[in-house]
C-alpha cells in the first residue's frame, strides 16, 4: 500500500511542475548532501556500512534535479566463500520541494529517480524509485535530511508488475548544504 501511495504522489507531483517553474533566480541553487548508514546481526560477526553523496542543482526554489552516487560494503557473508563484498548504485533524481514554515526551514520533498546498481551480491539492473522526505534546516544554507525511496529493478525477463512487487525499500538520513 505504502508503494503505491509513493507512486501516486510523485506522479501526482508532476501535475504541479508547470505552476512551480516560475519562480525567480535561486540564491544558491547548488546543493551537497552526504549520508551513512550501517547495521549489523545480534552476535556482531559482521556488518553492513553505506555511504551516499548527492550534487543538486535548484532550478526554482522548488524544483531540484540531483545526481547520486551510493556504496555498500557488506561484510556478512553474502559471497561465495563467506567474506566480504561491494555494491554501489548511481541514479538520477528529480524532487519538488514544499517549503513550510516562516522561513522555509522545513521542506517535504517528493520526487521519482532511475539509475543503475551493480555490485557482487545483486544482478547488475536498471532501477526506477518514487521517493519522499523532509529537509530540516538548521541554518539558511545547512540541513539535516530524512528520506526513504522504493527502488524496484529491470532484470532481463520480468515484467513491469512483478519489477515493481519485488522492489525494496531504501532509508537515508544525513547532512546537507547550499551553495
Amino acid at each position: 500500500m505504502l508503494r503505491k501511495g509513493l507512486v501516486l504522489g510523485a506522479l501526482g507531483a508532476l501535475f504541479l511542475v508547470p505552476s512551480l517553474a516560475k519562480a525567480d533566480i535561486v540564491e544558491r541553487p547548488f546543493e551537497l548532501t552526504l549520508g551513512a548508514g550501517a547495521s549489523h546481526g545480534p552476535d556482531l560477526n559482521g556488518f553492513t556500512a553505506s555511504a551516499n553523496v548527492n550534487i543538486g542543482y535548484y532550478f526554482t526554489d522548488k524544483l531540484e534535479l540531483s545526481l547520486r552516487q551510493t556504496l555498500t560494503y557488506s561484510d556478512v557473508g553474502f559471497t561465495g566463500g563467506g567474506g566480504s563484498a561491494w555494491d554501489g548504485s548511481t541514479r538520477i533524481a528529480f524532487d519538488i520541494h514544499f517549503p513550510m514554515g516562516d522561513k522555509g526551514q522545513i521542506q517535504p520533498f517528493v520526487g521519482a529517480n532511475i539509475g543503475y546498481v551493480y555490485g557482487e551480491t545483486l544482478n547488475d539492473s536498471f532501477e526506477a524509485a518514487p521517493e519522499a522526505g523532509v529537509k530540516f534546516y538548521v541554518t539558511n544554507t545547512t540541513f539535516i535530511y530524512l528520506m526513504v525511496e522504493y527502488q524496484f529493478f529491470f532484470d532481463k525477463g520480468d515484467d513491469t508488475s512483478d519489477a515493481f512487487s519485488d522492489g525494496q525499500f531504501l532509508y537515508s538520513a544525513g547532512i546537507g548544504f547550499r551553495f
